[in-house]
């Protein structure tokens, strides 16, 4: 029996790799997170267009509020950002959740919480850093702001927590933009 000419054994073993070749989402690189728990100080590599996931419109591979940063109330956080896609610009902003998400950059949620050229975006390969202190307990999206790239899904959460002992990298359901 065969399917347009392909085997029918062959068709259901090349949808068998397929599957297992897409798996069912990114993971989370624990290297992208380092901490210095008696300084109360969170390092975060931040990475625009890490992968081919939603165009390359993501932070480390995760679009629509797919990953969480989880930082506890206090800490000096700082967030190393590049942009790893060859062909866009993109920036990041820490803004407050909303819905509908915007089209542009938003006046930041946290001062101080955002990277150069953030309408423009930086190029390829271009880095930057955020440092704050993470201030009191709340939700907040991490944002590209170059127009139309955050609303297209590139964004992921941030969560100040009250309770959390330590920072930590969570993969959270992602929210269809």
């Amino acid at each position: 029996m065969t399917a347009r000419g392909v085997p029918y054994a062959s068709a259901i073993v090349f949808a068998l790799c397929l599957t297992a070749a897409v798996g069912p989402g990114p993971d989370i690189d624990p290297a992208w997170l380092s901490v210095d728990a008696p300084a109360k100080t969170v390092r975060f590599q931040l990475i625009a267009g890490l992968t081919g996931v939603n165009g390359a419109l993501n932070f480390n591979g995760f679009s629509d509020g797919g990953l969480t940063l989880v930082v506890p109330v206090g800490w000096h956080t700082e967030i190393d950002f590049r942009n790893h896609d060859g062909m866009l610009p993109h920036s990041a902003e820490i803004i407050a959740p909303q819905t509908p998400l915007p089209t542009q950059p938003v006046p930041p949620a946290i001062p101080r919480a955002f990277t150069l050229r953030l309408t423009e975006g930086l190029v390829s390969e271009a880095t930057d850093t955020i440092r704050f202190t993470a201030p009191p307990a709340g939700e907040y999206f991490i944002f590209c702001g170059v127009p139309g790239h955050g609303a297209g899904g590139m964004w992921i959460r941030f969560r100040v927590s009250a309770t959390a002992e330590a920072p930590a990298l969570l993969a959270t359901p992602a929210t269809p933009s």
